[in-house]
């Protein structure tokens, strides 16, 4: 990453939630909106294969959660939206996992008490998000995502999720929601990019 890119995913971490956000959506904060260099960032590492870019965007994902205000206090677990087994086959790798961890290890750097947990998986089939409408987002993860079995943290860990990419909110509602029947508290996500999406 180059360092004007690296300026403009640094630059300006803020919370960018869908509006209206879904009954039930975490707080989100993202490092910038999907486009220019962000964009092709994400889109380099997901769909591309440059992975060399993980430390670079784990270090924007780090600076993300550190600039959250009201940040939990303790210590805090990331958990990974999960991709679909699909797509981790075309890949090659579950890019946002791996991010999460990538994540995790930056912050205990800077001691902050953080970990991962790849806590959720899919347990039904879900067609790939792009291209769906907010409605057709919502029916296609309705319950998709359970909690893998054995438990992912155990009180008082706070679980914050981590995406590449807020859309709708739908993902990220349906997986705190999912942890939250667990008892796991799901107060905050982050994400790298946030699509500008205004809906009535």
């Amino acid at each position: 990453m180059c360092s004007v890119c690296a300026e403009e995913l640094h630059a300006d971490p803020a919370p960018r939630p869908p509006v209206p956000a879904p009954r039930g959506m975490p707080e989100c904060w993202s490092a910038a909106p999907y486009r220019g260099a962000a964009r092709g960032l994400v889109l380099a590492y997901k769909e591309r294969g440059r992975t060399a870019l993980i430390r670079p965007l784990a270090d924007v994902l780090a600076t993300v959660l550190l600039s959250v205000p009201a940040l939990p206090t303790g210590p805090l677990t990331l958990v990974p939206v999960p991709s679909a087994r699909s797509a981790v086959r075309r890949r090659g790798h579950d890019p946002v996992a791996r991010l999460a961890a990538a994540t995790a290890a930056r912050l205990r750097t800077l001691g902050l008490p953080a970990s991962c947990t790849p806590a959720l998986r899919h347990h039904r089939r879900v067609r790939d998000q792009a291209g769906l409408t907010a409605t057709e987002r919502a029916a296609n993860l309705s319950n998709a995502f359970a909690v893998r079995r054995r438990r992912p943290t155990r009180p008082p860990v706070t679980a914050v999720l981590v995406d590449d990419i807020v859309t709708t909110g739908t993902t990220l509602t349906e997986a705190a929601t999912t942890l939250r029947r667990t008892g796991i508290p799901v107060p905050l996500a982050i994400t790298l990019t946030a699509t500008p999406r205004l809906r009535r």
